[in-house]
């Protein structure tokens, strides 16, 4: 199975929960952002509650994204916390 590298941000609270802004990770190609959000919950379990509850807006290279979207080599992937205000 080929891997590719992606950057995947996190902002606000949620970069309080994994304790660091921005990383890098390899994971299988042709691989959907639905699936990427379980090997995110896998590997940070304490953001795991917020993706279930579905309170983290994604974007795909500053686009929001739905869970179709396919991620490409070189993505990045930002996890929004819900905004507030208006």
């Amino acid at each position: 199975m080929e891997t590719i590298n992606i950057t995947v941000r996190f902002f606000a609270m949620l970069k309080g929960r994994v304790g660091r802004g921005e990383i890098t990770l390899t994971i299988p190609e042709n691989i959907s952002l639905g699936k990427l959000k379980e090997i995110l919950k896998g590997q940070f379990p304490s953001i795991a509650d917020l993706i279930d509850k579905k309170n983290i807006m994604f974007s795909v290279n500053q686009e929001f994204a739905t869970n179709n979207t396919i991620i490409k080599e070189g993505d990045e992937v930002a996890l929004l916390p819900p905004f507030s205000g208006g």
